[in-house]
């Protein structure tokens, strides 16, 4: 299924894009800052895209202009994190290559996908999180509605995550 805006297409990942996704994948930066490994390969890029983004709920985030993916978003029941989540309380992520930063575009496709769900399910609520030291992530889940818990948590597991505090953010729909 399609979700679209103006400017953004989200529409479920093809093995086609795996170079555009290593391209920006594989820049560590991105990785670290959503507690993933960046890509080592395009063939990695390809077994993501089979995996982890092959998923009713998860889609690639289009930039219209180019039909070229720039990020990832979606939601589902949980990731390698240890969230608070409640009963059946999916969690939400994204993430966009970092040329596409602060154009308000995780925001406009987190919003994007809050609709979608809104309109086609029955979900009471959502749960994410971000590294504190990632603001930034937290400002776009502020903006779509999300709020701080109060909660704080830390997972070991997680690459480029050990020892990083995790704010918690839940949106009641």
């Amino acid at each position: 299924m399609n979700i679209e805006s103006d400017r953004l297409l989200l529409r479920p990942w093809k093995e086609s894009d795996a170079e555009v996704l290593y391209k920006y994948a594989s820049d560590p930066v991105i990785g670290t800052r959503a507690g993933w490994p960046p890509h080592q390969s395009v063939e990695e890029s390809k077994e993501i895209i089979r995996t982890v983004f092959h998923s009713l709920h998860t889609w690639a985030i289009v930039l219209k202009e180019t039909n070229e993916p720039i990020g990832a978003m979606g939601y589902g029941e949980s990731c390698e994190c240890n969230l608070p989540a409640r009963k059946d309380e999916p969690i939400t992520g994204y993430w966009v290559a970092k040329p596409y930063w602060n154009q308000g575009i995780c925001t406009e496709a987190l919003q994007l996908m809050i609709d979608h769900i809104r309109q086609t399910t029955d979900i009471p609520s959502l749960i994410s999180g971000h590294f504190k030291d990632n603001p930034a992530s937290g400002r776009v889940m502020e903006k779509c509605g999300f709020v701080p818990t109060g909660e704080e948590c830390i997972d070991e597991t997680m690459y480029a995550g050990k020892g990083r505090p995790i704010r918690v953010l839940r949106l009641e729909l």
